[in-house]
């Protein structure tokens, strides 16, 4: 049986540089998904793809 899937979603305000915010925006539009979409999507895809990075030494001079 098909089940439509509604994810719970939050509300949170970030600032971003104009810049990235028109960026995303034209992609948005070219791709034909919400802002939202494009945010969420970019933002799993970065964190699906974090570079390790090495713990902090013990002692930091």
């Amino acid at each position: 049986m098909f089940y439509v899937k509604k994810p719970e979603m939050v509300n949170k305000t970030f600032r971003l540089p104009e810049d990235l915010v028109n960026q995303l925006s034209a992609v948005a539009q070219q791709q034909g998904v919400s802002m939202n979409n494009l945010v969420a999507q970019c933002c799993a895809y970065a964190l699906a793809h974090l570079a390790e990075q090495p713990e902090k030494e013990a002692t930091e001079k």
